[in-house]
């Protein structure tokens, strides 16, 4: 049975990536013309600029985060060293698995002498946070986005974040962490009784993940204006596709980083006639801001990586 659920979960996502890439194919195809007459005069390289240095501070703010998760579980970290450690790991993201990023803060977390299990709710815990903060951003203007699709598309992601929201509560976090804790010393053979870390509902970190999404969703806006104008009234409808088109490439199971499924779900959010937009916006438009837009989150995460190596060197 284990062998049939692994290739069931490798061909899914062998799928979804097919499926992902055929849809951008296509309509990069067909709108290709529309992508190369598009022009970045100096305003627009201004933005980019601004975007770029938005989206490396949002993922400083993520790694300054992640100390308040572990403060949370009773264990403080300076933010300077989640910092460094968020920063360098991160890359490791787009690594087949998707994975390899959340080993690597496991591993900093017990060299620096944090229990294991501690270790692993935390990187557990900063995902379903930032799927919350996602989905409340998404409510923004979610409602006038889905109303296309139903009432049922509607009421998705409002049955989503309350199903997080009871996740994250220390009735649920709490037996998690003793479970683990009981796995590991029955591995070691000790037994001792632990004390259950987690006092309080994680209010602290939610906010903190909230303003990690919001400084990304600004990156976006800014990257949307080096390529066409966006009234300011329209910045909420925006940002509740950014965090619904975020969470979708969150949440698809082995696509690194959500690569392609976050540009396929934002062109269809924000295409003529899905969304309410004051004005309508070519396909070859969108195409250009998402394309845009992962490069500079690329860029700031490898600039991110980067000025911690040199800081290292130093």
């Amino acid at each position: 049975m284990q062998a049939v659920r692994s290739r069931f979960k490798a061909s899914l996502r062998w799928l979804i990536l097919g499926l992902v890439l055929f849809f951008l194919i296509k309509t990069l195809k067909d709108h290709w013309q529309e992508v190369v007459a598009i022009r970045i005069d100096a305003a627009g390289y201004a933005c980019l600029a601004i975007a770029l240095g938005m989206t490396l501070l949002a993922h400083i703010f993520a790694g300054w985060v992640w100390s308040w998760i572990l403060q949370t579980l009773n264990h403080s970290v300076p933010g300077a060293w989640s910092i460094k450690v968020y920063l360098q790991t991160n890359i490791a993201k787009y690594l087949p698995g998707n994975i390899w990023h959340f080993y690597g803060r496991i591993s900093a977390a017990t060299k620096r002498g944090i229990p294991t299990e501690i270790a692993i709710v935390s990187v557990l815990l900063e995902p379903l946070l930032m799927a919350i903060a996602a989905l409340l951003l998404a409510l923004i203007g979610v409602q006038q986005i889905l109303s296309a699709y139903g009432w049922l598309a509607q009421l998705i992601p409002i049955v989503g974040l309350g199903l997080g929201l009871a996740i994250v509560h220390p009735r649920f976090l709490n037996p998690l962490i003793g479970y683990l804790a009981k796995l590991k010393q029955k591995a070691v053979g000790a037994s001792q009784p632990m004390t259950l870390p987690m006092k309080r509902y994680p209010i602290k970190p939610l906010l903190g993940e909230i303003g990690f999404l919001g400084l990304r969703s600004l990156g976006f806006i800014l990257t949307f204006l080096a390529i066409a104008p966006l009234p300011a009234s329209q910045f909420a409808i925006v940002i509740a596709a950014f965090g619904l088109a975020w969470l979708t490439g969150f949440v698809i199971p082995g696509l690194p980083g959500g690569i392609g499924v976050f540009e396929a779900v934002m062109v269809a959010l924000l295409s003529s006639g899905s969304a309410p937009l004051e004005q309508d916006f070519s396909t070859g438009e969108l195409l250009s801001v998402v394309a845009l837009y992962r490069f500079v989150n690329t860029l700031a995460e490898l600039a991110g990586a980067g000025l911690v190596t040199l800081d290292d060197r130093r």
